[in-house]
């Protein structure tokens, strides 16, 4: 039950698929549901939302519920980050701010259990409680899906050595923070932005994983980072498509109310 979705959302990616999904940043878990089926998955922020491990807990609740694949991005590449996560039953994360490859070695390390890692065993939600032990560590290992964020220089300088890691399943582009490491902060399209991505990109599927991107919600730019190569794309986030929503609602009643 907790891999379901995760394993789905893996062979529709080997099947060649582009997915979207939108960023989760409001606490209250109905959002989850809400909107789980208008999406091929779900990204729960801890990095920048103002939500803990509780909240998340309910995301994830919901998320299954709806048999919507998840993925939680961290707030660090820290244990203490990763591991609650892990054993509240995220089956993927997606690490920020990575920079070399012996930071993406720790994090594929403290994802799996050994012999393949160094994660420590406590996964009571993910056992079904307790009721399910036998054969979860092979699943898991086999299951967990672990996304590192390229958005930094340093990062895509050592590309090469990151991706060539055993148990990275992906690694995931960051247009706007990559930007600003090379000094033109939301110029996702600049050419020294682009020239990055595009090696990025290009290690990655030459080893045959997968690339994710974030994203505002612009299918234009969707379209182009389809074009260089991304499959899996966070677009937007929960509270823009509400405010978005509302302004062009409010702005359509005034026109025709005729009160704008």
């Amino acid at each position: 039950m907790f891999f379901e979705g995760i394993e789905r959302f893996r062979q529709r990616l080997a099947a060649g698929e582009t997915l979207c999904g939108i960023s989760i940043y409001v606490t209250d878990p109905q959002v989850t549901e809400a909107v789980a089926d208008s999406v091929d998955f779900l990204w729960i922020d801890l990095e920048h939302a103002a939500m803990g491990i509780e909240a998340m807990r309910g995301h994830l609740l919901a998320a299954r519920s709806r048999r919507c694949p998840v993925v939680v991005r961290t707030a660090s590449s820290d244990i203490a980050s990763i591991k609650p996560i892990l054993d509240a039953g995220a089956p993927g994360i997606v690490v920020p701010q990575v920079t070399s490859a012996a930071e993406v070695q720790h994090v594929v390390d403290a994802c799996r259990y050994p012999p393949q890692g160094k994660r420590g065993f406590g996964p009571f939600t993910p056992t079904d409680y307790g009721r399910q032990e036998e054969g979860y560590v092979e699943r898991a290992n086999d299951a967990v899906f672990v996304a590192v964020m390229i958005e930094c220089v340093e990062a895509v300088d050592a590309i090469d050595e990151i991706v060539a890691i055993d148990g990275l399943d992906s690694i995931v582009i960051g247009p706007m923070d990559l930007s600003g490491s090379l000094g033109v902060l939301g110029q996702a399209d600049h050419p020294d932005v682009v020239g990055r991505m595009e090696k990025a990109i290009g290690a990655a599927r030459a080893k045959g994983l997968p690339v994710g991107s974030g994203m505002p919600a612009d299918p234009a730019f969707a379209a182009r980072q389809a074009a260089r190569g991304i499959q899996w794309m966070q677009v937007g986030v929960d509270l823009a498509y509400l405010t978005s929503g509302v302004d062009a609602t409010m702005r359509s009643l005034g026109d025709a109310l005729g009160t704008d």
